[in-house]
């Protein structure tokens, strides 16, 4: 089933301030919590999907790359992150989410379900591509130091909030007791503390390693777009791996120019082959075609090589090449050339005289884009 647009999903405007967000997060996410609605999976999943929403439209970057692509933006296809947030991630995000230390389960009375899982940090890497690789799809292999888990660590439970990741104070209300919780100082929510380690490993049982990581880059991804692999960030004791987030970078072609999933090449013609006609080779993202120059083409006119564009993200169309014929001027001439020119200057032939089928170059955008 499609993704349900996001701002729909919190009942928010795009006009909407942080702050609005956060509010209409925060409703959803009392009204479909789990402690709340226990064994109704409809609730978990609309709990789920305000989660995923609020954690695009909270971020600026994510909202400007999600209203500017859709869900594809944020990596919502093509087995990147941004869809199927499970409950540990929800959690161990947005625990907070109502102010103070304690976690969505703190909030009601009861607690809840106790230690959260905890999340490694995201590591963030960019990604050049050339205009080639950006409408075929690629696919990469980059180095990332990551912290993962040395061989050889134990761990043994944190004996300061007894293996649970946090510290719970229960406080008396005018609407009954409360549980109060904070995430534990000394293990850092995992729980767990080393117990014994290799020298190279840091207090936390970490060392930094150097991975060759292949990356599928889907073709159609544009400049800026963010995706993201799933447990390819950095390790952490007691909970899940962080997320690698990798940033196109799209480098500049230097004959081809890209607009949108189409292509726009400056086609210079000699005046000859303007009037004459001629076949003449022109550059494509696949490679160099043959194309016909009609005798008697204009300068400005439009050529459209169809299909031969960029592939769309979202589906399996791509984009056109548009070529701009231009009709060069020789700056300098040699006298027999000039003479020849000369010769055919009172020519009625040769003198300007656009009929009403000649389309205006307004006209030419129109038609084309």
């Amino acid at each position: 089933m499609a993704k349900r647009d996001y701002y729909e999903v919190l009942g928010v405007t795009k006009s909407a301030t942080p702050e609005e967000i956060k509010k209409a997060y925060r409703k959803l996410a009392i009204q479909y919590h789990p402690d709340k609605n226990p064994d109704n999976p409809e609730a978990e999943d609309k709990f789920k999907e305000a989660a995923e929403a609020y954690e695009v439209l909270s971020n600026s970057e994510k909202k400007q790359r999600y209203d500017q692509y859709g869900h594809q933006g944020v990596g919502g296809s093509a087995g990147y992150g941004g869809g199927g947030m499970n409950m540990e991630d929800i959690f161990s995000q947005f625990g907070d989410i109502f102010g103070g230390g304690g976690g969505f389960g703190s909030f009601f009375s009861g607690g809840g379900g106790g230690r959260r899982t905890k999340k490694g940090t995201n590591l963030r890497v960019k990604l050049k591509l050339n205009l080639q690789e950006i409408s075929n799809g690629v696919e990469k292999k980059i180095k990332v130091k990551r912290h993962v888990i040395a061989q050889g660590v134990t761990f043994k439970s944190c004996s300061t909030c007894q293996g649970s990741g946090q510290i719970k104070k229960v406080v008396n209300t005018m609407l009954g007791q409360m549980v109060s919780a904070s995430t534990c100082a000394v293990c850092g929510g995992s729980g767990q503390i080393v117990d014994k380690k290799p020298t190279e490993a840091d207090a936390r049982g970490l060392i930094i390693r150097e991975e060759v990581i292949s990356i599928n880059i889907p073709g159609g991804v544009a400049e800026g777009m963010q995706l993201s692999m799933s447990g390819k960030g950095n390790e952490i004791p007691g909970g899940i791996p962080g997320d690698l987030l990798i940033v196109i970078e799209e480098v500049e072609d230097q004959i081809l120019q890209r607009d949108g999933n189409n292509v726009i090449f400056d086609l210079h013609v000699s005046f000859v082959d303007a009037t004459l006609g001629a076949s003449i080779e022109v550059p494509t993202i696949d490679g160099k075609v043959k194309i016909k120059i009609d005798p008697g083409t204009q300068s400005g006119k439009m050529l459209r090589l169809k299909g031969k564009g960029i592939k769309d993200i979202n589906g399996y169309t791509r984009g056109d090449q548009l070529i701009m014929v231009n009709v060069w001027t020789p700056v300098q001439l040699s006298k027999e050339e000039r003479q020849i020119l000369e010769n055919l200057r009172e020519s009625n032939n040769f003198k300007p005289d656009p009929g009403k089928s000649e389309k205006s170059f307004f006209d030419k955008m129109k038609e084309f884009f």
